[in-house]
């Protein structure tokens, strides 16, 4: 990036507007770069604090993208701070909306069997021009018929939604074995483009409640969502100490 990036409790983030991150991405892609992006949330930042694979996975991509809004309000309180919440799911549209335009290219690689052929189906009708150069569920053991599936359609954009921390070390560890422009770790992002699982109201993204609206729609998410005032909470340790 040319920059340093912003320390957030030990992962560093890039201080981008959207349009300066999409237009970063679609240098990488016209140069068939094969780097990647990352997109962390307050839980991946936790988890990188456990996991030095998964640190080394994050510091090692092109892009380092502030998903949740946690990430932002810990920036501030640590004195940096960030100038917008970039999530995943709007940086790829926007990537999207960039490659429908010329005529580019993405591979969907991830969640269940099913859901990603819907998503194509979607993105077809959403992004008139864009072609779909495969697709792949994340249900699988031998990564080796994966990557030559990958490489046969030659994707300007590869879209890896595998979960973290899975997504981040297969990025890592793949990247450079990939005929592709640019890869990008967009965790249930697919869901979202097949329609499976609905996304906040504007209203409630606009103000960072985002991850209540999820909440709401998956129970089962409250003790990781717990985790968001523990780590504000460490974020204000981390400023008194004067880290």
């Amino acid at each position: 990036m040319g920059t340093a990036r912003i320390p957030v409790l030990g992962v560093g983030f890039d201080n981008l507007t959207m349009d300066e991150a999409a237009e970063t991405a679609l240098r990488l892609i016209a140069n068939r770069s094969r780097a990647y992006v990352v997109t962390p949330n307050p839980e991946i930042v936790w988890l990188c604090r456990k996991d030095p694979a998964l640190a080394s996975a994050v510091a090692d991509a092109a892009l380092v993208l502030p998903d949740g809004v946690g990430i932002v309000y810990a920036a501030k309180i640590l004195g940096r701070p960030l100038r917008r919440r970039l999530p995943g799911i709007d940086f790829a549209q926007e990537i999207l909306n960039r490659l429908a335009k010329s005529g580019g290219s993405v591979y969907l690689l991830g969640a269940k069997p099913g859901v990603a052929e819907l998503a194509a189906q979607k993105l077809a009708e959403n992004f008139p021009g864009l072609r779909v150069a495969g697709i792949h569920d994340g249900y699988f053991t031998d990564e080796t018929p994966v990557i030559a599936a990958i490489n046969a359609g030659k994707p300007d954009f590869l879209f890896v939604c595998l979960g973290s921390p899975k997504q981040e070390l297969w990025m890592q560890r793949n990247a450079k074995s990939l005929d592709t422009g640019l890869l990008a770790g967009l965790g249930g992002s697919l869901d979202v483009f097949a329609g499976t699982v609905k996304r906040a109201p504007e209203t409630w993204r606009k103000l960072g409640l985002e991850w209540l609206h999820r909440l709401f729609q998956e129970p089962r998410r409250l003790g990781r969502m717990l985790k968001l005032p523990l780590f504000l909470v460490m974020a204000v340790y981390e400023r008194i100490r004067g880290e």
